[in-house]
């Protein structure tokens, strides 16, 4: 019991960074980019670091949705037919 418990812990983990990933390496590059441009144009102006990777971010977001929707109903149908398991 506590070792199935443990396996879906360790799956629910891996599924939230399995969908955090694009919006995170989105944001890193986008910002990586950024901090490139300001050191060569010496421009050290906050917002434009911080608008374009939120933008990056929600565009990623909406492409991406669908397989994140896709893959969260997965994991929760799996959830549903583990709880028999459970209730053992």
């Amino acid at each position: 019991m506590q070792s199935e418990i443990i396996a879906l812990a360790v799956q629910t983990l891996k599924l939230a960074l399995l969908l955090a990933l694009p919006a995170l390496l989105v944001g890193m590059i986008v910002g990586l980019l950024i901090s490139i441009f300001q050191a060569t144009t010496q421009i050290n102006e906050m917002t434009l670091s911080f608008v374009p990777k939120i933008l990056a971010i929600a565009v990623i977001l909406i492409f991406t949705m669908p397989w994140m929707l896709n893959e969260m109903i997965d994991f929760t149908t799996y959830v549903f037919k583990l709880i028999p398991t459970f209730l053992r």
